[in-house]
């Protein structure tokens, strides 16, 4: 639910307008030859891949490049977030 309330109101419409159709094919790819969660994987745990993440945001100049990508499960998603404090802990 929170996830839904943040691509609807908090990320930037610049940013959501790159994805679009050509994102989701280049998430659909990445995944295809990275279905393992990468970090869950280098802790030895084989976990889906559930996210394809951005290392470095859009929105601070990342790109779809291969290189900028990384297969992440929701949780592993969610704490990069969290620390980042971009997200759900959005300071006011």
């Amino acid at each position: 639910m929170e996830n839904k309330r943040y691509e609807k109101y908090d990320r930037d419409p610049a940013v959501r307008r790159r994805y679009g159709r050509a994102w989701k094919r280049i998430r659909d790819s990445y995944a295809e030859t990275h279905p393992l969660c990468e970090l869950c994987q280098a802790d030895g745990k084989l976990v889906p891949v559930e996210e394809v993440h951005h290392k470095i945001p859009l929105a601070e100049g990342g790109t779809h490049a291969r290189n900028n990508l990384i297969s992440l499960c929701k949780s592993c998603h969610a704490r990069i977030h969290a620390e980042r404090g971009d997200r759900w802990n959005k300071n006011p």
